[in-house]
């Protein structure tokens, strides 16, 4: 099972930047949610966001 299959698109709508509580984007190719608010990327792991800004990786 894929990455992508294992994390559930629906969660989104529930999950803000927790840096801005702005609207977060999926990018599935990176498998990150991004907050272009922040300019960060939080990545997916094992079809878990992890929502922590230390772990988000910086967007140019």
């Amino acid at each position: 099972m894929s990455e992508e299959t294992i994390f559930d698109r629906r969660m989104l709508e529930s999950l803000v930047c927790p840096e801005t509580r702005a609207q977060l984007t999926y990018n599935a190719e990176a498998r990150e949610l991004i907050s272009k608010a922040a300019h960060l990327a939080y990545p997916i792991r094992n079809g878990i966001p992890i929502m922590l800004v230390d772990e988000a990786r910086k967007l140019d």
